[in-house]
C-alpha cells in the first residue's frame, strides 16, 4: 500500500480533508493529529474499518480503542445512559483532553470497545481532527498512531517510521502540543475514577464534579487483567534499550545517574541520559537529552516520547531517566515513563 502524505502544516487543505473523510467512510485507516499525539482513525461505527487498526498496529484485540466525535449531542448515538457528570465535564474540558467511560450504544461495535459494554469518548481540541471526523461521518475510533508498545507519536514522522505502506493516509500537522494522551475517567462507576492520568488532572476533575479517584489497576500487572481504558493492561511507549527511572532527592538523582553512565560506558554499552534541562549539565558520561524544563512542566510531556524514539534511533544500549514529579501534569508523565521502564525503578 502507498500511504498518502497529506500536509497540512500551514492549514487545512480541504481537497485533502475530503479525501482524507471519504477514505474514512470507505473503511480505510488516516493518521491524524490532536492536541495531545497523532492518532490512527478509522470509521468508529465500522467493525471491519476497526479490525484494521488493531491489525496495522499489532494491537491486542480486548484493548479498548477511543471514539472521538466533534459535536456534544454525538455522545446520544453512541452512549445508552449519560450522566449529568458527563455533562458538566464536557463543558468544562471539551473540546480537549478529556476521555470518558460511558455505556455503550448497540451502534457500537464491541470490536471498538475490545468486548465491553461501554465506551470510550473524547471531542479532541485540533483543528485538523475536528475536521476530519466532520469529513469522515461524525464518529472516529483512534488509537495512538504507532506499532503497538512502541512510544506514541508527536510528529507525523514518527508515524511513517511506524505505519508507511501500512495505512492509507497521514496527516503532517506538525507537532503536538501535549505530548501525553488524554485523561480517561470512567463515569460508569458510583465513583468517578481515573483509568489514564492526562493533562486534565484529578484536581482539576474534582473541582467540577465533586470526588474522583485513581483507579488501582494502573498500578497492577496483573495478566488477567481485562482493560477498560486504553493502556491499562499492556506494556507502552516502550524504547528498545533498557530503561531504569532513578528516583529521589535531586543531588542524589543526579549523582546515582551520572555513577550508572560511567559504569555503562566502561564496560562498552551506549548509554542515554533523560534529564530536565535544570540539571543537564551535571551528567559528564553518556548521551545527554533535556526533556525540558520542571517550571514548565509541558515541555517535558511534549519532548518525552521524541527523545524514547532518537535513542532508538541512535541505538544505545540502556538508558537512565530523572523522575518527572510536577504538580500538574506529573502524574501523567510519570505513569508513561514507569510503562516505558517496565516499572523498573531505582530509588536513591
Amino acid at each position: 500500500m502507498d500511504t498518502i502524505w497529506a500536509d497540512m502544516r500551514d492549514g487545512i487543505d480541504e481537497g485533502l480533508m475530503d479525501r482524507a473523510g471519504s477514505i474514512i467512510r470507505r473503511g480505510g485507516l488516516v493518521a491524524f493529529p490532536t492536541e495531545t499525539v497523532y492518532g490512527l482513525g478509522a470509521d468508529a461505527l465500522d467493525p471491519e474499518a476497526s479490525g484494521k487498526i488493531y491489525q496495522a498496529k499489532g494491537r491486542p484485540s480486548d484493548n479498548p480503542l477511543i471514539v472521538h466525535i466533534h459535536r456534544l449531542d454525538s455522545l446520544e448515538k453512541i452512549a445508552r445512559f449519560i450522566p449529568k457528570q458527563a455533562y458538566l465535564l464536557a463543558e468544562a474540558f471539551w473540546p480537549g483532553p478529556l476521555t470518558m467511560i460511558l455505556g455503550k450504544s448497540d451502534i457500537v461495535p464491541t470490536s471498538v470497545t475490545g468486548g465491553l459494554d461501554t465506551v470510550a469518548i473524547r471531542m479532541p481540541d485540533h483543528e485538523i481532527a475536528l475536521a476530519l471526523i466532520r469529513s469522515g461521518g461524525g464518529y472516529i475510533a483512534a488509537p495512538s498512531a504507532n506499532t503497538s508498545g512502541r512510544p506514541s507519536p508527536t510528529t507525523a514522522q514518527h508515524v511513517k517510521d511506524d505505519l508507511d505502506g501500512k495505512i492509507d493516509m497521514i496527516i503532517d500537522g506538525g507537532s503536538v502540543g501535549i505530548g501525553v494522551e488524554s485523561t480517561i475517567i470512567d463515569l460508569t462507576e458510583d465513583v468517578p475514577m481515573v483509568l489514564r492520568p492526562g493533562f486534565i488532572s484529578v484536581d482539576m476533575l474534582r473541582s467540577v464534579i465533586g470526588d474522583v479517584r485513581m483507579d488501582p489497576g494502573l498500578h497492577g500487572d496483573d495478566p488477567s487483567f481485562r482493560p477498560k481504558a486504553p493502556g491499562m493492561k499492556y506494556r507502552h511507549y516502550a524504547p528498545k534499550a533498557d530503561l531504569t527511572i532513578v528516583e529521589g532527592s535531586a543531588e542524589h538523582v543526579r549523582a546515582a545517574i551520572d555513577r550508572l553512565a560511567c559504569e555503562a560506558v566502561s564496560k562498552g554499552l551506549s548509554c542515554g541520559i533523560i534529564a530536565a534541562d535544570e540539571d543537564a549539565s551535571s551528567y559528564h558520561t553518556g548521551i545527554v537529552r533535556c526533556a525540558g524544563s520542571r517550571a514548565k512542566e509541558i515541555t517535558i510531556s511534549q519532548h518525552l516520547f521524541g527523545i524514547l524514539r532518537e535513542f532508538d534511533d541512535l541505538g544505545v544500549d540502556v538508558i537512565y531517566s530523572e523522575s518527572f514529579d510536577t504538580p500538574q501534569i506529573g502524574a501523567a508523565i510519570m505513569n508513561r515513563l514507569i510503562k516505558a521502564a517496565g516499572h523498573h525503578i531505582l530509588s536513591v
